[in-house]
């Protein structure tokens, strides 16, 4: 059975699929990313305010989110202090953690330096190897 936290990220990043399906098939795949991020690099055109920024922010992200735990599992945690979920695959074998309503964030306001698809390989390298060695995580 998902927990609350699960099924609001899931419903998220349905949402998001399905409000943005005019701009390409956002099928949960990794090559989806790269539209994903092309809409987060129009963005940066507008001023957005931070209710706006925090919107965009959950919804990328929890398609980001969506995106690695159905190619690589793992498990939502809510942090508290940093107030926002944070998903960790491979537990207990591994743990590679990711903060994607951050990295959504960075990549409005930073432009190419926070790309989600690079972000994302890195995400990938790094499950690859804790499958591998054990190797424990967070990717920023």
């Amino acid at each position: 059975m998902k927990n609350r936290l699960e099924q609001d990220i899931i419903s998220t990043a349905e949402s998001f699929a399905e409000n943005f399906s005019d701009r390409g098939h956002f099928d949960f795949s990794i090559q989806s990313l790269r539209i994903l991020d092309d809409i987060l690099e129009e963005l940066r055109d507008y001023k957005l305010d931070n209710d706006a920024l925090n919107s965009v922010s959950s919804m990328a992200g929890s398609y980001i989110f969506e995106v690695a735990r159905r190619n690589y599992g793992g498990q939502y945690y809510w942090v508290q202090d940093r107030e926002q979920p944070v998903l960790v695959t491979g537990e207990p074998d591994y743990s590679i953690s990711i903060f994607a309503f951050d990295k959504v964030k960075g990549r409005i306001q930073n432009g190419n330096e926070d790309e989600i698809p690079y972000y994302f390989d890195g995400y990938i390298e790094a499950v690859t190897k804790g499958k591998k060695t054990g190797y424990r995580a967070i990717i920023v």
